[in-house]
This record gives structure tokens, sequence and C-alpha cells, in this order.
């Protein structure tokens, strides 16, 4: 029994487990394991001047000198603090300081050492031994760090190369080194890397970190197959938007994974820098720019200040309300009626908050009482309103519904606002409120018509402290409630198949936080009456986003998972558009946004009608409520709708 106990202690995995934690060991036995190697330097440097007959310590206190010179090397070493993190973690940097500690013992004695000539007039040990001993002491010192990193490299790191990716890294910077270390050292390893990939292929007889520098010649897919790789990291920050993309759909049209990693900062550490290496996500297929956010006009917009956030529980109020926590406002109120999700933002920015007060509110902006009240107990300065009905099918079979909230919903936010002298009033719009085919568009329209025409009125009956209102409109967002990216996903995850509704339909896409970060700065740069625009980049076919995220996925498309085409749903169009046929769009200081210049209607007869809508809306009877829509909204066409009848 003895016997076994002995074997399981001195096993594999238990010797795996005690180097895995050299690196915790006590300061002291690594001082004591340099402090052996000082010993054996000085005894060799000893011998050696033995053998030729020469005495290396002149003077008789040679108990007091020796003593003195181990103290001296013990100081140094903790000055340069030569002793931490030593095992594991060793590089050029703690040779640096074993260079420096030495270097510093060196000129410390030989001051001595002319000192001591100076007063006693003979030398108290031989310089050149003394040099000698100091080279074979920072040998000593190199090469045994440099041992037990190999062999914990080499025999103690788990690795199991039939489970590691067969990696290659595209860059040759320091960025792709440090990213090629991380990857190396990474417990459990993941990636087994190949080699580098230089685009401007001026190295391709060197090498890095004993790995081969790959001529590019052809195109990338091409390189990783000669060598047998499954993944690509790309670690070039040279590389622009544009050509990491090419580079991307080229891994992707043959299934080859491609891992992304920001670029790296001097102070982080390996274990950082490897878990930042992400697959790629569909959202850096979007070929757009970063944004860049005039961070002070939005500050003194938001700083110190109340602030109300309806749909605060919904994906992109969410992330208004975290953006906005960023610029240090007093309060923010978040106001949802969805009970559970309204939890769930609470419990998170209660970790991010700051200084800001929080104030959860759970009500439906339908509900002018409720509203009010709200407005009369914080008195908000600045209201984001997000709160919609926004899913197409369901407000075309729903058309009161829609009515309910996005007209009635707006206008009493919209008014109160007025009443308690909010000021600035930002409401989040869509691309479907242009040139409407849908119920749903249309009530968006009608909801920018109306605060359109109130932020007019307002001006007229109080100009210096008149809430300016703000409409922003922006097309499908990443990621969002009901959005397709998380369906596809959902669909891929059960093996399928894709549904999509016809194959030639586009959409403009852009992520959750950057629609956020355009509707802070749009809301800071108004001046109240504008319906701004953003860039939403390039077009992107569903049926091409559904292949690029299955083959991302690791499958094939229409082999492993297929795509059915299931015809436009009511109310669909082919494509979107983000101005009127009779709009213009003028410049903004911000490249991104630009202002649509629509007509802009009499407040009167708009209120009157929007009135009557609401009232009709009560009744619930689809047909009316969707006629008396399109005398409001004339550009309103249904398509593929039972309401196309209505159009005739």
């Amino acid at each position: 029994m003895e016997r076994d106990n002995s074997k399981s202690y001195f096993s594999r995995d238990n010797l795996r487990f005690n180097i895995h934690n050299l690196s915790y060991l006590p300061r002291w036995i690594i001082v004591l394991i340099d402090f052996t190697v000082l010993l054996l330097a000085f005894s060799f440097t000893s011998l050696i001047f033995d053998g030729t007959g020469l005495e290396y310590i002149v003077t008789k206190h040679s108990v007091v000198f020796v003593s003195l010179l181990f103290s001296v090397n013990i100081f140094f070493f903790w000055l340069f603090r030569t002793y931490a993190g030593i095992i594991r973690h060793s590089s050029y940097i703690d040779a640096v300081k074993l260079l420096f500690s030495q270097t510093a013992v060196l000129v410390f004695f030989l001051v001595f050492n002319f000192l001591f000539e100076l007063y006693y007039h003979q030398k108290a040990f031989l310089n050149t031994a003394f040099f000698i001993n100091i080279v074979l002491s920072f040998c000593g010192l190199f090469l045994y760090r440099v041992v037990v990193k190999q062999t914990f490299e080499l025999y103690f790191i788990e690795k199991n190369d039939t489970k590691l990716i067969k990696t290659i890294i595209y860059g040759t910077d320091a960025n792709a080194i440090s990213i090629a270390n991380a990857l190396r050292f990474e417990t459990p390893s993941r990636f087994k890397i190949l080699g580098f990939v230089d685009r401007n292929n001026q190295n391709a007889s060197k090498r890095m970190l004993d790995l081969p520098i790959l001529v590019l010649r052809k195109r990338i897919p091409s390189l990783m197959r000669s060598i047998g790789a499954e993944a690509l990291v790309i670690a070039d920050k040279s590389l622009s938007k544009e050509e990491q993309l090419v580079i991307i759909d080229q891994c992707i049209e043959y299934n080859y994974k491609v891992f992304t990693i920001p670029s790296i900062s001097d102070w982080e550490d390996q274990k950082e820098i490897s878990q930042k290496v992400k697959n790629i996500q569909i959202e850096d297929l979007l070929e757009r720019e970063p944004i860049v956010l005039d961070n002070i006009s939005i500050s003194k917009q938001l700083r110190g200040k109340t602030i109300l956030i309806t749909g605060a529980a919904g994906s992109i109020g969410s992330e208004i309300v975290r953006q906005v926590l960023n610029f240090e406002p007093q309060k923010v109120i978040i106001l949802d009626q969805a009970e559970t999700p309204l939890h769930h933002i609470s419990l998170e920015v209660e970790c991010i908050k700051g200084s800001t007060v929080i104030h959860s509110v759970i009500a439906d902006i339908r509900d002018r009482v409720a509203v009010e009240k709200i407005f009369k107990l914080y008195r908000p300065e600045m209201v984001y309103h997000a709160a919609a009905y926004k899913h197409v099918p369901l407000m075309e079979e729903n058309p009161s519904q829609a009515i309910l909230t996005n007209v009635n919903g707006t206008k009493n936010l919209a008014d109160l606002s007025c009443e308690y002298g909010v000021e600035k009033f930002v409401m989040i719009s869509t691309d479907k409120a242009v040139n409407p085919s849908n119920v749903m568009g249309a009530s968006k329209r009608i909801a920018e018509k109306y605060v359109q025409s109130l932020h007019l009125k307002c001006q007229e009956n109080n100009k210096l402290y008149a809430t300016k209102f703000i409409t922003t409109r922006f097309g499908n967002v990443l990621g969002s409630n009901g959005s397709v990216v998380p369906l596809f996903t959902k669909q891929i995850a059960e093996g399928g198949p894709i549904t999509i509704t016809h194959p030639d339909i586009i959409r403009y896409f852009m992520t959750i936080p950057e629609a956020c970060q355009l509707v802070l700065e749009a809301g800071s740069m108004g001046n109240g009456g504008e319906i701004y625009i953003f860039d939403m980049g390039k077009p992107v076919r569903i049926i091409d986003l559904a292949r690029k995220m299955i083959k991302l996925a690791g499958y094939i498309p229409d082999r492993d998972i297929k795509i059915k085409i299931v015809g436009l749903r009511p109310g669909e169009k082919l494509y979107e558009e983000l101005l009127n046929d009779t709009s213009k769009t003028l410049p903004t200081y911000h490249e991104k946004i630009m202002i649509a210049q629509e007509i802009q209607e009499e407040f009167f007869d708009l209120h009157a009608n929007i009135d009557e809508l609401i009232g009709i809306a009560a009744f619930f009877d689809n047909d009316d409520i969707v006629a008396k829509m399109k005398r409001i909204v004339p550009e309103f066409i249904s398509m593929n709708s039972t309401f196309e009848i209505l159009d005739k």
C-alpha cells in the first residue's frame, strides 16, 4: 500500500502540478538558488587561479571579503528584483536585470579595491579574477533560468498535439510576436503555431521565435493548405479594414478558422493577451471604420444632468443606458414595461454606475398619467426615447398596438417634455419610416412628423426655454432583439435550415454600440427639429450574411446547413431607404451623420389628424386605422399585405 502511495505521489500528474506551481515558490528559495550559483562561480574562479599560481584574494581578511561579496550580491538582487518571476515567465527583461545587478557588483568592488589599495597600500583581490568571477556568475544565473524555462516548456506544459489547432500568425511586428508568445505558453494550450506570414515577403529566409517566416506568393488559403494550417490569427496592426475583410472572406470561403485580437499594450501579460484572441464575429465583417465621437460635447450635454431613457430594457435602450453612464450624469431613470429585462439591466448597471443615481421604473408610455408622475417626480433634463413596437409582421396584424405605442406613447412623452421643460428630446426612429411599406414604418413616420411639428410649436411659444426635439433614423442593428443574426445563430445551432424571405433581399446593418454612439452624438449636436440619418455603410445581402454565418460556425452552406427561401412577409421590402423621394441631406461636422430635410407640417392640422387616428385605434378596426395612416402619410404604400387594397 505504501509503495502504491509513493508511486502516486511521484506520478507525472503530481510532478506536473508541482512544476506548474514553481513560479509561486517563496522568494527566499529563489534567492537561495541564486546564492548557490554565486558560490559555484566563486569556487570555479578560485580553482582556476589557484591552478595558475595566482591568488584571487590578496587580503588576509578573506572571510570578511567573501561575506561582503555575497552580501553585496544579495543587496543588488533585491535592488533590481532579479528574484521576481524567474521560473515560468523568464524573459530578456530578467537577463537585463541580472546584467545590471552583476555590473553593479563589479563596479562596487572595483571602487572598493581602489580605495582599499589607497588606504592599505595593497589590493584586496585580483581585479582580473574578480571580473572572471562576475562573468561566471552572470552566465550561471542566466543559464539556469533558461534551462528551467525550456525544461518547463518542453516537458511539463500539458500539450496534446492531436487536439491543438494548427495556426499561422499574419504579421511579423511586435504585436505578432507578443501574440505568438502568449499562445505558446497558454494553459491549457489551444494552438500550435506553425509560423508567421510577412505580407511584404521581406524576411522569407529568416525565423522568429524559432518559427519560419512564410512567403505569401498566392492567396492566404493556398499557403495554409500547403503547410497544413487550420486557422489564421490576424495580428498585423498595419492592415486596413478592407484588407482584413479580404483575408477573412478568403479564409471563410475555404472553411478555415480566423481569429482576431486587439492591438497589444506593453503592460499586458501573456494570459491577458491569449484571452483576447477570439473567433471572427459577424460584426467584424461589416465594412465600417471605427466611430470617433466628440466626447467633450456629449459630456457637456450629459454630465450632472437627470436623464430619462424609455425602452431601457431593450437592446438599443440598454446600450444607451451603458453609454450615458460613461458621461457621469447625476440621475438616470430607466423606464420599461418589461419587468424581467428591466431587472436584468438594473443589476448590470449597478456595477458600472459610479456616483450616478439609478431609478428603475416600470411603466407603459401609453399611460399618460403614469408617465406624468415620472416627469413630475424626477424632472428629467434629457429624454432618450427608444420604447417602440418594431416587429413588422406583428404590427401588420396589430395596427392598433402600433398606433397606441409608437404614436400615442411618443406623443405623451413629447407633450410632457414640453410641459416640464426638458432641454432635449431624442427619438429613436428607423429607416422603415422612409417611404413606408408597412404599418410599423408608417407609425414611426407619424411619430417623426409629430415631434418635428411640436418642436416648431414649442419654439413659437417659448423660444428661450423650448424643448429641442431631435430624431435619429438608422437601419437594422446586428444582435438586437428579433434581428436576423440571433435568429440565424439559433437556426444554425439547431442544425438548420436557415430561413430567408427572399434571395435578393438586402439590408443596412450597424452594431448596437455604434448606433447608440451616433444617437448620443446627434443628440449633442442637434438644435431641434432635425432628422439625423446615419451612414449605414454598404448594404448586405441577407443570403450572403447567412452563408458567412454558416461558415463561421464551421459548416458548409447548403450541405451541412440548408438555406430555405420562405417568401416575403407582410409589409416587407426587398430593400430599405434612409430618405424619402422628395428629401435632401445636409452634412454635419461628423462624417457619419447627416440631416434629412423633410417637409414639416403645420402642427394643428397634424395634431387633429393624429388625435383622430388614436381615437380610431381604440376601436381596433384595422382597415379604418390603416386608411387613416395612409392619409397622414401619403407615401405609405403597403407591400405584400392585405392592406394593399386600400391603395387602389
